[in-house]
């Protein structure tokens, strides 16, 4: 069925033309190919997700991840212009980043798309010629004001040298915002399911939101709406993908409570904090640092849900222990953790980084999923103990016992039992 009307925004006509994902011969002569892992930009062919012009789209999905959902109500209020076309002059990078032959392997990267930077100069022909694409990924530079890294200068762990830390106490850094653009084919193989399995499931899951997973298989590329991937970069950009400059990495999922709140119940503020530090120290000493923050709040399940396995450990008989702490969560969520790191390394590949010397991480998932990837890790890094507040130590031995990586052993048993944390009104 089709719906033709017209109305108004903002003055303008707006075309109401409706076209179902149902229909058949949707693929029309301004359908650009996408020919992933090619080695080129222009053979390679860009992602068309703007709805400018629904006939060049080749991709599900839509630009701006979870936002996709305020565009439309800003333009259903009238306040955004729905034919806008981003104006891209003086938008470009400040830093030269790639390509390397991780973009050119349709095995590496499957959830993001290189040549989603600076589209404007590797897409320009086409740019001529009225394609409307958006760019995935951006770059820019800043300076980070940290009370943690003002603590650090003042004990002397990280002096000002007016180049990483400059005479202010501030971090110079190089940002890297990264929309989530995923390659279905290269993620079902990743996963090992098949890629109609992968379709199917996808469809189920989001309520129906994507019909095309079912009926258009010729689109093989989706901008899910789920949050982006920001890195912070210590040093020069290029030295990441050189194996000789010493790398600090810390690979952090999203805990808003403690990284924007300071909530004491875990160590992702201090371990993020501290490998921050790390990172700019490494740089400062001709190296090189890297923070890649992922948006997998709650493991991926969601704060809600964190914050009910929260209630439910403090209210269990016995209360808020590490020999349950895994338990409680997978009785709330129907399993301990979401996260399936397997993509995780894409982002670190996009930079073609082969070698970390220093990882910040605990996590065997983490680190299992890198060394996968192909990427060698020298060392791994704990969070100090003196950095891990009292009421995380019920997560921190939990994790330890789980497996996590720990120079210093797990406790079982009744040791394990013995630590708590607080109770529910304290």
């Amino acid at each position: 069925m089709e719906k033709q009307s017209s109305s108004a925004t903002n003055g303008k006509p707006v075309n109401r033309h409706l076209i179902l994902a149902s229909h058949s011969n949707l693929k029309f002569k301004e359908t650009l190919s996408i020919n992933w892992g090619a080695k080129t930009a222009m053979e390679r062919g860009p992602v068309v997700a703007s709805l400018t012009n629904p006939r060049a789209r080749n991709a599900i999905g839509a630009h701006s991840g979870s936002y996709t959902v305020y565009r439309a109500l800003s333009i259903a209020s009238g306040k955004f212009p729905p034919q806008h076309r981003p104006d891209l002059e003086n938008t470009q990078s400040p830093v030269q980043i790639g390509p390397y032959s991780q973009w050119m392997d349709p095995t590496k990267i499957v959830s993001l798309d290189p040549w989603g930077l600076d589209p404007q100069i590797g897409f320009k022909p086409l740019f001529e010629q009225g394609y409307d694409i958006r760019p995935s990924i951006a770059v820019t530079q800043a300076h980070l004001q940290i009370p943690e890294v003002a603590e650090a200068i003042a004990k002397g762990r990280l002096k000002k040298d007016g180049k990483i830390v400059l005479d202010t106490g501030d971090i110079k850094v190089t940002k890297v915002a990264i929309e989530p653009v995923w390659y279905l084919p290269g993620m079902a193989a990743r996963l090992g399911v098949d890629e109609g399995e992968l379709r199917r499931i996808l469809f189920q899951e989001t309520g129906g939101m994507y019909p095309e997973f079912i009926t258009r298989q010729d689109l093989k590329v989706w901008l899910p709406p789920i949050g982006s991937t920001t890195v912070y970069i210590f040093g020069d950009p290029k030295d990441l993908a050189n194996p000789k400059v010493e790398l600090t990495c810390r690979v952090h999922d999203e805990c808003n409570g403690s990284d924007v709140f300071g909530s004491d119940i875990c160590t992702c503020r201090p371990y993020l904090m501290y490998g921050i530090e790390d990172a700019a120290r490494t740089a400062q000493r001709g190296g090189v640092g890297l923070i890649a923050y992922y948006r997998k709040e709650g493991r991926a399940l969601g704060e809600v849900t964190k914050f009910l396995v929260y209630n439910a450990r403090k209210r269990q008989k016995g209360g808020d222990s590490a020999a349950t702490y895994f338990h409680r969560t997978e009785c709330v969520a129907g399993t301990e953790d979401a996260r399936f790191q397997e993509f995780m390394p894409d982002c670190l590949h996009f930079f073609g980084i082969t070698k970390i010397h220093n990882l910040h991480s605990m996590s065997n998932m983490k680190y299992d999923a890198i060394v996968k990837s192909g990427i060698e890790v020298v060392n791994r890094i704990s969070i100090p103990d003196e950095l891990i507040p009292k009421d995380a130590q019920v997560e921190m031995e939990a994790k330890k016992a789980a497996g996590y990586f720990s120079k210093d052993g797990a406790k079982q048993g009744s040791a394990l039992e013995s630590v708590k944390g607080r109770k529910i009104d304290e």
